[in-house]
């Protein structure tokens, strides 16, 4: 009897080795633009509104030549949907018990203002997510948020254990950062409309976070930076 491994065939030797390889610059930034705009049309006309035939033409692509790189319109959004909680996970920076939490807290916010303001597309879009009850982010949003969010929350108890900061629900904390900081994009044609603007400016925003310090300053009792 020969026990000896069957040899691949050689095209499956060069399939591996295409598989090893990183994507060309080329590939990714055809990637890049499908993803953009498939982003804003989900943001805006939610995973069912949202046609394949626009996102596609809207990223300069044929549907057929878009369907090369994702084959689904439910592999594409799910793919839109990992590259938004990989940014907000990035900007929801872990904050470090040992780490001074005047400084923590003032990035935190900083961070959350920044997503929201340079991505507003995606912070859309995962709120749509959200209020059609997660049907695709509900894993992420178990697996890979709510750890984070625990570690964060732990970080706030451990300081108001050493009396640097009021104690307070600290969960419910997070969760009012993270509204207000999503609410000035998700809400941003009612705010701008109700102060007579076409759209929120960058003094805005700004003038939103000094808010938003001043309040965490005065509920936590600690003084954060400007």
């Amino acid at each position: 009897m020969n026990d000896a491994l069957p040899t691949p065939p050689a095209n499956a030797h060069a399939a591996t080795a295409a598989m090893a390889r990183k994507p060309s610059a080329a590939r990714l930034r055809k990637i890049d633009m499908i993803l953009s705009s498939a982003e804003r049309h989900f943001a805006l006309l939610g995973f069912e509104g949202a046609p394949l035939e626009q996102i596609a033409q809207d990223a300069g692509f044929s549907r057929h030549n878009l369907l090369y790189y994702y084959p689904s319109k439910e592999a594409l959004y799910q793919a839109v949907l990992a590259s938004v909680i990989d940014d907000w996970l990035g900007h929801m920076t872990g904050l470090s018990k040992d780490g001074d939490p005047a400084q923590q807290i003032r990035q935190y916010i900083r961070e959350k203002f920044e997503f929201a303001r340079t991505r507003p597309y995606g912070s859309q879009l995962f709120t749509k997510e959200m209020i059609a009850g997660a049907p695709f982010a509900a894993s992420a949003v178990r697996e890979r948020i709510a750890p984070l969010l625990a570690a964060n929350v732990a970080a706030f108890a451990h300081w108001a254990e050493q009396g640097l900061i009021a104690p307070v629900n600290f969960q419910h904390l997070m969760f009012s950062i993270w509204a207000i900081t999503q609410g000035y994009v998700d809400q941003q044609t009612q705010f701008a409309l109700l102060q007579d603007k076409a759209a929120l400016d960058a003094g805005d925003f700004a003038q939103a976070e000094a808010l938003l310090v001043q309040m965490l300053s005065a509920t936590l009792k600690i003084e954060l930076p400007d």
